[in-house]
Parts: C-alpha cells; structure tokens; sequence
C-alpha cells in the first residue's frame, strides 16, 4: 500500500521584522526558511537598511530553521555592501547549522574582518 501524498509546502515562510530601538544598530529578526523562494524580502529589506548607513546592522537568526546557498548570499551580499558604506554585519543566535555553514565556506572569516576605517568601530566582533 502506498502512503497518500501530502500537500505540504515546499518551504516554511520566511518571517522578517525590524527592531529599530537603537537606529545605530537595527536589528533585523529572521525565522522560518532563508531559501532560493524566500531570500528577496530580506535582500530588499537589508539593501533598505544599509541605505541609512546605520554603524551596525544585526541580523538576528533566532527562528531560522533552514537556509540554502541563496540565503547565504544574502549573508555575504550584506557583508560586501556594509564593507562599501562601513556598516559592520553583525549575526546574533546564529543556529549550530548556520555556524557551521559559514565556518565550512569561509563567510565566518569574511564577518571578522575590521570594518573600513570611515567610521570607528564600536565592536569588531562579527557574532553579536
């Protein structure tokens, strides 16, 4: 006998929301799947906020329960653009599968390196 076939989505929406109680730092709070079908909101969503060339931006990955090479560009795509306007990236409850995502390619490094020298650094660590 086979088992009936469920409609389940192929992915758990990506939630997204921002904290901006300290505008130096806004904190952008990420849950559910950062996936090749969810990445665009908080692609835009960080371009937005980098915008206002705030001193850090913090993305918060409390809630994230998957992430896929799309997602990690986003990762990378906010690092490079904060480097360009001397925004720091920096990640706050990175989940045991993200860490090591990023340990494994080398993005653990490229959230370490010191911001360009536009702005003082506040804190030069990249994990929050």
């Amino acid at each position: 006998m086979v088992a009936p076939r469920r409609n389940a989505p192929e992915a758990t929406p990506l939630t997204i929301s921002v904290d901006r109680s300290d505008p130096a730092a806004p904190v952008v709070k990420v849950g559910g799947d950062l996936a090749f079908t969810t990445a665009a909101p908080l692609r835009a969503e960080v371009d937005r906020l980098l915008a206002e060339v705030p001193a850090a931006l913090v993305l918060d990955f409390g809630g994230l329960l998957f992430i896929d090479s799309t997602g990690l560009s986003v990762i990378v795509h906010a690092w490079r653009e904060g480097q360009q306007g001397g925004t720091a990236i920096q990640l706050r409850e990175p989940p045991r599968f993200l860490t090591t995502i990023l340990d494994m390619t080398g993005v653990t490094g490229l959230l370490s390196r010191p911001r360009p020298e536009s702005r003082p650094a506040t804190d030069s660590s990249a994990f929050a």
